[in-house]
């Protein structure tokens, strides 16, 4: 484990986006007046010739990137989370995901630590939209580490990517370089009695808790789920059968992401009792983002006592 220093996964993506565009000359990126916030400026100052400001238009931008894919360039389309997933959820589908052209979505400032921002803002359901997309690979990194490995990734594989990007700077959980595969899971602790699977910045706040857990002797797997489409099956079944409980935590609604994507394999291959750790079927609202996910119970603390009442 890596000493605690925080940095911002969108500021990941900018640097990535960056480093890849030396090497790749195919690649361009868009974005609709948020450069700034997203961090594609790092992108912006290295190649400005590469670099499309579509305005406050993510619709438009979702079809000119779609266009210029046809061309043999490899488009990175950015914007907030909100209207990547959710304003131009139709071109998404119909222009992007329909045709199963090359184009990658990089969504910064997802879920309820947006903070301040408020509910407008708050993108809960990005990972639904995006899960219910055929052919949509959807990620999102626990850490800056594994957010600059999934961007190259994500250039690698041929077909449509949405990736969620946090706008909060979260705990660096790896050490090292991690070998980052889209589609595959990661055991960062390996336990029997409860298996806790979770992605973006609750993987840090899941190994927290196992750690708590441990020292009430409960023994937690936590399983590090960058990618929530496809899902890593053989991981989700392996932990299921070891432990015989499963938490899933993610910063998204309970409805239709990480959570019930396991639900839907367990029910169907290995049934097993499955916590949901998540926002509730509710709305955010303005706060200070570590506030907020303290109160919607994001955080190793709830996960402690969901574990602790489940192991009773």
């Amino acid at each position: 484990m890596a000493d605690v220093k925080k940095i911002a996964t969108r500021d990941s993506y900018g640097k990535a986006l960056a480093e890849l565009g030396a090497a790749h000359p195919e690649i361009v990126v868009l974005d609709a007046d948020l450069a700034g916030a997203t961090k594609t400026s790092i992108f912006k100052k290295a190649f400005p010739d590469r670099h499309f400001d579509c305005g406050i238009a993510e619709a438009d931008m979702m079809c000119v990137a779609a266009g210029l894919s046809t061309t043999g360039l490899v488009p990175f389309a950015s914007s907030f989370a909100m209207f990547a997933a959710g304003r131009a959820f139709e071109q998404v589908r119909n222009s992007i995901g329909y045709p199963h052209l090359n184009v990658k979505i990089g969504a910064s400032h997802g879920g309820i630590s947006v903070g301040e921002d408020g509910a407008s803002h708050q993108c809960c359901e990005d990972f639904a939209l995006m899960r219910s997309i055929p052919g949509m690979v959807v990620m999102c990194p626990s850490d800056d580490v594994e957010a600059t490995a999934m961007v190259k990734a994500a250039y690698e594989h041929v077909g449509p990517v949405y990736m969620r990007f946090g706008r909060s700077a979260v705990p660096v959980v790896h050490d090292q370089p991690v070998n980052f595969q889209i589609g595959k899971g990661e055991i960062l602790k390996d336990g029997s009695d409860v298996a806790i699977i979770a992605t973006g910045l609750m993987v840090y706040e899941a190994v927290q808790a196992a750690e708590a857990l441990a020292a009430q002797g409960i023994n937690a797997m936590v399983i590090n789920m960058a990618t929530i489409k496809p899902l890593d099956n053989e991981l989700v079944l392996e932990a299921a059968r070891k432990c015989g409980k499963v938490i899933t935590c993610e910063e998204h609604s309970v409805i239709g992401g990480l959570g019930e994507a396991v639900c839907s394999l367990l029910s169907e291959n290995f049934p097993t009792p499955v916590r949901r750790i998540g926002v509730n079927d509710e709305f955010g609202h303005s706060g200070p983002a570590a506030a907020l996910l303290k109160q919607f119970g994001l955080c190793s603390e709830h996960i402690v006592e969901v574990a602790k009442d489940f192991c009773k």
